[in-house]
């Protein structure tokens, strides 16, 4: 190709030879390098300085088979692939950053918009600090990330790449703090990364302001236990240093968490920044404990402590279940299989709780949100088993959980399975609402309202689904009423068995994260909402009766839920509503429609009151002042002061009562700190006076010595500061802290 043989170098086989790391293709490789001149290093090409040598190109001919072995190097070639290609790739962002002219691809004109919106957020210059530049360059290149993730439908949460989020949006509100940016910032650097990729990515700008609302919430809610995890790591620091050790231990590193939540690869950057070392091992086994507690308990409530080999056994030797309960409520059986106490038994005897298994049922066990039938099994001899769950353990076998209620049951027993129809009917208008309100949600908020999760119990049901925001009220009576209209069209609601391809082709939703076979049960009310389900179904729309909604809230970022009844539940759900709006207008002496009016003014003379009260509360106390207050505590020439406010005092009312007890105390050079007692936490409220403050004490600084015994977090300025936690009983000890503390 004309390259002169200066300018190409060779190396060994562990830089010039690339495998995936274990047995597959592979084979020898070439890589392209840019000389970025003199300026940026020696010459001599990559093998003397790649720093001025930077990588823009990468060609791998793939023509070997490895075989197994450690590293780079320690593997044999089995010989060459029967079809041999060339695996190419080019740096995008290396090349802008060369033909842009900047040292390196967070310099390139997209991700520049946001670090220098980072940089001005932290009022941190850029190349001034190569400490400050690491954090910056985390910053850019992290809330870009998110942004497009977020965009892709990701959401913050502690599993799978919703964790993957979580920790990297973490990392970009920590290294902010570290630039000294403590305010909330995400919304800002969200904003500057879609502007930044906007014209290529228009979905970015179209979807903002979901983006933005889920990534703010994330931060709000890391900022609300960051401030305490830090102390507790500075706290556990301390006494490491003290002890002169370099290791943080796995008990702490789990703590952090579990409790504050924070990513252990945060901790590790934390920790690293002191020069300490974590005991990772020591975390992972904490983790897999919990783990491993957690799937257990989950195992227990679902499958009591039966190991799944027993399961495994009994459908080696009987076979699957044949569901035959979408067309039939009852059917003829034989039994199976037995499990009592964990074992597997041959009979059973009255008043023994049971898990029975039937060569076919007509009973639906509990999946894909919808709760299991309940129902009777009847042995031919009289003998009944009520049946309160069926599950699934194994794929095709369907376990019966009861109770013997009279007679014995054994293997090999022929019996009728019931199901209880009045509770069957009851799930299946709640799922068939499901379906409904679902595709009422698509039409109100758009396509991204897809099912996230469902249950579907007797006459109710719930509905989890994606929105960066509240509902609007307005959005939501929309649903209801169109899903409602429907129920009066009656539509037909079917069931029918396809090919995937097939269901596609008519439109059908699938749901993420569900996993289907080749042939899918696509249920279709009407020509209006398709989804792909195995669930039991009404008929028709008709047969729902009414749809109300309870209730919609969020249940973590990004996520909403929605709670509602269905048929004769929501019926009488709205007449016991009637006849309490009924009552109320009868005590309010007003029509129902002016119930709202009437209620806002009622509820307004009493805040009145209320303030009235405390006002003479207050001022009371404040009449008593010295004895309420008694003798300082003399420290450093500084008189501190203390008192706790009465009870029913809340943290607004504190902080007005320790700023009229400033004015009156005779003393100067004190620090006045007020305390407010409520049922779960402490509230307190520091204040000074100016000599104090001449003196080089500080509000702010006090308090934030108290908080850490009270668990708490909060804040101010030298000549007031207010905050508060949970822990009632460091109170005393934190007040001893700091008359202890000379200033």
């Amino acid at each position: 190709v004309g390259v002169p043989l200066e300018r190409i170098q060779r190396r060994d086989m562990a830089d010039n030879f690339w495998s995936m790391g274990v047995p597959g293709p592979c084979g020898p490789c070439s890589e392209i390098y840019y000389d970025r001149g003199p300026e940026h290093g020696r010459e001599g090409g990559p093998v003397a300085d790649e720093d001025r040598y930077l990588e823009v190109w990468n060609l791998v001919f793939m023509q070997f088979e490895r075989g197994g072995g450690p590293g780079k190097e320690g593997y044999d070639i089995l010989g060459e692939l029967p079809a041999k290609n060339i695996d190419t790739g080019m740096g995008l962002e290396r090349m802008a950053a060369l033909l842009q002219g900047v040292d390196n691809i967070y310099e390139i004109d997209t991700t520049a918009v946001i670090l220098n919106r980072a940089s001005a957020l932290s009022n941190t210059k850029y190349g001034k600090d190569p400490k400050s530049d690491v954090s910056l360059r985390v910053v850019a290149d992290h809330a870009r990330t998110c942004a497009f993730l977020i965009g892709d439908g990701v959401l913050p949460g502690n599993e799978g790449r919703g964790y993957v989020l979580r920790r990297i949006l973490r990392r970009v509100v920590r290294n902010m703090r570290l630039l000294g940016a403590h305010d909330p910032s995400m919304g800002e650097l969200i904003d500057a990364a879609i502007t930044s990729m906007a014209a290529q990515y228009p979905e970015l700008l179209t979807d903002k302001g979901r983006i933005s609302s889920i990534a703010i919430g994330e931060e709000e809610s890391f900022l609300s236990t960051l401030e305490r995890g830090t102390t507790m790591f500075d706290l556990a620091v301390g006494q490491m240093k003290t002890a002169k050790t370099s290791q943080l231990s796995g008990d702490t590193a789990f703590a952090l968490h579990d409790t504050f939540g924070f990513p252990i690869d945060l901790t590790l950057e934390m920790a690293a920044e002191q020069g300490l070392s974590v005991d990772e091992s020591g975390f992972r086994t904490l983790m897999d404990q919990q783990r491993k507690r957690a799937k257990a308990d989950s195992a227990a409530r679902k499958s009591g402590v039966v190991p799944v080999t027993i399961y495994r056994e009994i459908m080696g030797r009987a076979g699957t279940t044949d569901f035959l309960g979408y067309s039939q409520t009852q059917a003829e059986a034989k039994v199976f299989g037995l499990v009592v106490d964990g074992q597997d038994v041959t009979s059973a005897g009255a008043g023994q709780d049971i898990e029975i298994v039937l060569d076919r049922t007509t009973f639906y066990a509990e999946s894909g949100g919808q709760l299991s039938d309940h129902g009777l099994i009847t042995l031919d001899d009289g003998t009944t088993v009520d049946i309160h769950d069926v599950q699934t353990p194994v794929p095709g076998l369907y376990v019966h959980r009861g109770t013997v209620k009279q007679g014995t049951v054994a293997v090999g027993n022929s019996a009728v399975a019931v199901v209880d129809v009045e509770r069957r009917m009851a799930i299946s208008r709640a799922h068939t609402a499901t379906h409904m309100v679902h595709k009422a949600f698509r039409e109100a908020l758009g396509e991204t309202a897809t099912q996230m999760g469902s249950e579907n119990s007797p006459g109710r049901f719930r509905f989890d689904f994606p929105s960066a925001s509240a509902v609007p009220e307005s959005v939501l009576n929309e649903v209801q009423a169109r899903v409602n209209e429907l129920l009066i069209q009656d539509l037909l609601v079917t069931a029918e068995v396809m090919t995937q391809d097939q269901a596609r082709a008519t439109g059908a939703m699938a749901l993420f994260g569900e996993k289907y076979g080749d042939q899918v049960r696509v249920v279709s009310v009407g020509d209006w909402a398709r989804e792909l389900c195995g669930g039991t179904h009404t008929t028709s729309s008709g047969q729902l009766g009414v749809v109300t909604f309870l209730s919609e809230g969020s249940i973590g970022a990004g996520v909403r839920r929605v709670e509602a009844l269905v048929g004769s539940d929501a019926y009488r759900f709205l007449a016991r509503e009637h006849a309490l709006v009924s009552q109320l207008a009868e005590l309010t002496k007003v029509r129902a429609e002016e119930l709202p009016d009437r209620i806002a003014k009622l509820l307004d003379r009493l805040k009145s009151a209320e303030r009235e009260i405390t006002k003479a509360r207050s001022a009371a106390l404040l009449d008593n002042l010295e004895g309420l207050l008694g003798l300082p505590t003399l420290n450093d020439q500084t008189h501190y002061y203390r008192f706790t406010a009465p009870a029913g005092t809340d943290a607004a009312s504190l902080r007005d009562l320790v700023t009229a007890a400033k004015g009156r105390v005779t003393t100067t050079n004190f620090v006045l700190v007020g305390a407010a007692i409520e049922s779960d936490k402490v509230s307190v409220v520091v204040a000074l006076d100016s000599a104090a403050k001449s003196s080089g004490a500080s509000a702010n600084a006090v308090l934030q010595e108290i908080l850490p015994y009270l668990q708490g977090r909060g804040g101010g300025n030298d000549d007031m500061a207010q905050g508060g936690g949970p822990n009632l009983a460091g109170l005393n000890d934190g007040f001893a802290a700091i008359t202890a503390t000379e200033r």
